[in-house]
């Protein structure tokens, strides 16, 4: 079979026209010499062109982009509508006292990932963590100590590509956890399905419950609320040290300056999230063998209380093999947990809930104004829709109408 000659990309324009790029970095794994991410001037990473591809290497995009859609894999499992694969839900939290102090919701994920390389089972874990150069921007690191998983612990709610480190900083001689968002997760199950070394070199994914990324510019607002200036600023904490905790700006003089979780993420970052994090409808991990998330207390109304607390995760395996780490790792000491029922998982996140159900609403809308739309299967984006009312759903999709993609 003879290979097409490289010509002037198509795909990924597209995909940036019609503002379905995640942010992943995907397309920059499968072609360095194409594309390399760099920030946008509306603060979001992207791919930016650097030379010409070939039709087999858009088409290889094509396949893990999770701008275009997701393709979700059961292997005979059972599936909830709002919150994927369950083999096992819990609540608990790290038995390390500092971590479960530093980290956003209990620190379960990070002491799964402590269990993983103090018994070999991995030497490595790739994941994100705050860039010392630019302290509110994320950058991708592998970890191989417990002192630099606790450095990492914490939601970073910044623009992340972990997948960027596949490119030159994975040895696939070692054996490697992958710490990702879930359209992270979902483009690197797609890149081991078509690589046996590299599914070799990742025995376990892992990820969490996201509400979607942030511009960067978000993070910028809030130093300005502090009246801080962000050459001064030498550490940035979004979350952590506390259940949810502050945000927390560090100066060069060692003061610190907070904003409360509600303000920083509810006043400010909530309302900066990109265009494909607003019809995603696997934002709860669907892909990964374990993932985390807040177990908020709620009050009366169902709406989740920001007082400060010591941290509590939710925790779910997805696979055979998220389900028997977990349970090594309770079994060993580094969690403690109890066991959690999943239909009482929406009173913990109802924005989850109403996040997943008002998908389908959404993407309708943009198909009627002739926008492409993510293509979804196995996610249940139907049968999620009856987990909102006939009123909710004309208000998604008039309310989709409006803020189309630029």
């Amino acid at each position: 079979m003879t290979k097409s000659s490289p010509q002037e990309a198509k795909l990924v324009p597209d995909i940036l026209r019609n503002d379905l790029c995640a942010g992943c970095g995907g397309c920059s794994v499968i072609a360095p010499h194409a594309y390399k991410m760099e920030m946008s001037s509306d603060g979001f990473l992207r791919p930016v062109n650097i030379g010409q591809v070939s039709t087999e290497v858009e088409n290889e995009i094509a396949q893990i982009c999770p701008g275009l859609g997701q393709s979700l894999s059961l292997n005979e499992r059972s599936s909830d509508p709002l919150w994927g694969p369950c083999t096992d839900v819990c609540s608990g939290w790290s038995t390390d006292r500092q971590m479960r102090h530093r980290a956003s919701s209990g620190g379960a994920l990070s002491a799964i990932l402590k269990y993983l390389l103090e018994t070999k089972y991995v030497d490595r874990v790739v994941q994100t963590a705050e860039n010392p150069d630019h302290p509110v921007a994320n950058m991708a690191v592998l970890s191989s100590t417990t002192e630099q998983i606790l450095i990492s612990s914490g939601s970073r709610y910044a623009p992340s590509a972990p997948l960027t480190a596949l490119i030159t900083d994975l040895d696939r001689s070692q054996k490697h956890a992958f710490v990702g968002k879930p359209c992270d997760i979902a483009a690197l199950k797609v890149m081991m399905d078509r690589d046996a070394e590299l599914s070799k070199a990742i025995p376990i994914t892992l990820s969490f419950f996201c509400a979607g990324v942030p511009s960067e510019l978000g993070a910028f607002e809030i130093l300005d609320t502090m009246g801080l200036n962000p050459n001064d600023v030498v550490s940035f904490r979004y979350r952590g040290m506390g259940w949810p905790g502050h945000a927390t700006a560090t100066l060069k003089d060692g003061t610190t300056s907070q904003m409360s979780y509600h303000d920083s993420w509810g006043g400010i970052l909530s309302k900066k999230v990109q265009h494909r994090c607003k019809i995603c409808a696997d934002s709860v991990g669907s892909a990964a063998d374990i993932v985390c998330a807040d177990a908020w207390h709620c009050d009366e109304n169902g709406y989740p209380l920001f007082t400060e607390a010591e941290g509590v995760s939710l925790i779910i395996s997805r696979t055979a093999r998220g389900q028997s780490s977990l349970a090594e790792a309770t079994a060993a000491g580094y969690l403690q947990t109890e066991r959690f029922p999943i239909a009482d998982v929406a009173s913990m996140q109802p924005g989850q809930v109403r996040k997943k159900s008002a998908v389908a609403a959404r993407l309708f809308a943009l198909r009627l104004m002739g926008y492409r739309t993510p293509r979804y299967r196995g996610l249940q984006v139907l049968r999620a829709a009856f987990f909102s009312s006939p009123v909710e759903l004309i208000r998604n999709f008039l309310g989709m109408i409006r803020r189309r993609p630029r």
